[in-house]
């Protein structure tokens, strides 16, 4: 497998572990690309658009 592949399932494992799916990071590591990018697809469409990992979330905000 060509190390862009790998490193793009290694992205997805980790996107996969910090969503709390329902698989174990050895069930992960199992599952080929495709299988890893329709879980994916699937967290995608359960989870709001800005709970992401790389999203901004502020910190120490005024309330109004």
């Amino acid at each position: 497998m060509g190390k862009g592949l790998e490193e793009r399932r290694k992205e997805l494992i980790y996107k996969l572990m910090i969503h709390t799916v329902n698989k174990t990071v050895e069930q992960l590591m199992k599952l080929t690309l495709k299988e890893l990018e329709k879980e994916y697809k699937k967290v995608q469409n359960d989870c709001h658009p800005h709970s992401d990992a790389g999203s901004i979330h502020w910190v120490h905000t005024k309330r109004q």
